[in-house]
């Protein structure tokens, strides 16, 4: 007599196993936002948007809304865009979701499109439209656009909104007109300190600092924000200074500063040529607790290399856990001007292990240090890696340390030929610059800097490539 067995087979594992068994007996909203809530990527996104396509789902606000959201944070506003579309009647929320994320995008135009659809669409907007679009006409500098939504929120009864009023303020002044920012803000019945320093930051982003200031000293309460606009103000306008006198009183104030606050005033210690003062900067944040990310230490590392301390930029770069383009840019660039040439070679050979996309100011950076090390070979293998691997434009620093290299060969005919490829959009003074004698005394580069470690030195604001009977400006880099 055969005995009867019985068997069960095991389930298979799924690939993606937030699609469970008990999942596909019931799919309605909660389950659909439960999944995207677990997404971690584009591809899981689709999958999930599939199955809330097949159970009718597409027309659930929450849901859509959530896609909506992750399409953004993916980058992919495009696909964002189509799922949009598929509303037959988006709530104002999921507009302004919507109208936010192509804003913050780069896709203003876009952003200020989708609202004319909007309005033409009979959708009426609400408090929180208003600063969306704005910020859109912000980032296109359209002030006519600008003074249109403004008319319809007076119209809807939204314009007394204190944010509403502050983005529109804001939109005055980075277009430049100053009289309508100042209108704005004397319009305004309650202002906030979010209004007070959208006004110091616009007069003095328009080149009215003594009214800044004026509007600073008025405020009653300050904060750190307040602040941080009125010393950066001052950093921009070659007043350090004053930046470190108003940091003073923040410090009298009993403010604490932020990040912002200090890149600002490395800035200032650059301006002043202080390695003394940007040391104790970098003292005063270790003591307080800041942690050296992504903008504070590349502001150090910039600070110390245009002040001649290449050690102390080197020790900020190595110690930092995350590091992004300009840090590397910052570190690399440094390295090349400074006659580090392989150095900043082998740096560079890091950066692309990290797998860190490389940009023009990058390679002009790795350009200098093959001028340094008087290496045409490598010089030439460089330019051509540049613009066939990475597709990136030579822009006139890069032809410069070419002609360079090639004038100490002597290889008159590469730098015919390479002056010839030049585009005419390069100016006058640049060309007639490339076209200069060669010299043999090599690259002089920020001379009489006194390399120690928390004594004054005199630092160049911009770190140069001066050739020196013809002097060329190799490159600039900033951290603003």
């Amino acid at each position: 007599m055969n005995a009867c067995l019985s068997y069960t087979p095991e389930p298979l594992p799924s690939k993606y196993p937030f699609f469970s068994s008990s999942s596909r007996l019931r799919f309605g909203s909660q389950e659909a936002l439960l999944l995207l809530k677990k997404c971690t990527n584009f591809n899981q996104l689709k999958l999930i948007h599939a199955r809330i396509i097949r159970h009718g789902l597409s027309s659930d606000q929450l849901v859509v809304r959530k896609l909506l959201e992750l399409c953004s944070s993916y980058g992919n506003l495009d696909y964002a865009t189509l799922v949009f579309h598929q509303l037959h009647s988006p709530h104002v929320f999921t507009w302004n979701l919507m109208i936010r994320a192509l804003t913050n995008s780069g896709r203003s135009r876009q952003a200020l499109l989708l609202y004319n659809l909007m309005i033409c669409k009979g959708f009426p907007p609400d408090k929180f439209t208003f600063p969306f679009v704005i910020k859109a006409c912000v980032a296109s500098f359209d002030v006519e656009k600008g003074k249109e939504v403004q008319g319809l929120a007076v119209k809807t009864g939204f314009f007394r909104d204190m944010f509403v009023q502050n983005t529109l303020m804001d939109l005055y002044f980075k277009c430049g007109d100053v009289d309508g920012g100042r209108k704005a803000f004397e319009k305004m019945r309650a202002r906030s300190v979010v209004s007070w320093t959208t006004m110091i930051a616009g007069l003095a982003g328009c080149g009215d600092l003594d009214a800044a200031r004026a509007v600073f000293e008025q405020m009653q309460t300050r904060n750190v924000v307040s602040w941080t606009a009125m010393i950066n103000a001052y950093v921009r306008d070659q007043q350090p200074e004053e930046a470190f006198e108003l940091f003073w009183k923040m410090q009298l104030d009993n403010v604490r500063p932020n990040e912002f606050t200090l890149v600002s005033l490395l800035q200032a210690c650059t301006q002043l040529g202080s390695i003394k003062l940007g040391s104790w900067i970098h003292d005063f944040a270790l003591k307080n607790g800041f942690k050296f990310g992504v903008f504070l230490g590349t502001a150090l590392i910039d600070m110390y290399s245009k002040c001649g301390s290449l050690e102390d930029a080197r020790k900020v770069f190595d110690n930092m856990q995350v590091k992004n383009l300009a840090t590397w840019n910052a570190m690399i660039t440094s390295l090349g001007v400074h006659g580090h040439g392989e150095e900043a070679l082998a740096l560079f050979a890091d950066m692309e292990k990290d797998i860190v996309q490389p940009d023009a100011v990058t390679f002009v950076g790795v350009l200098c240090a093959c001028v340094h090390t008087n290496n045409v070979n490598e010089g030439y293998r460089y330019f051509h890696y540049m613009t066939e691997h990475y597709g990136i434009t030579p822009i006139s620093e890069h032809y410069t340390c070419m002609i360079e290299l090639y004038n100490r060969a002597n290889m008159d005919h590469e730098v015919h030929q390479l002056m010839n490829s030049m585009p005419e959009r390069l100016n006058e003074n640049t060309a007639a610059a490339l076209l200069g004698p060669s010299t043999n005394e090599g690259v002089a580069i920020m001379g009489n800097i006194d390399h120690h470690h928390g004594k004054e030195s005199h630092c160049w604001g911009v770190i140069t490539c001066n050739f020196p009977q013809y002097q060329l400006q190799c490159f600039k880099w900033d951290v603003g």
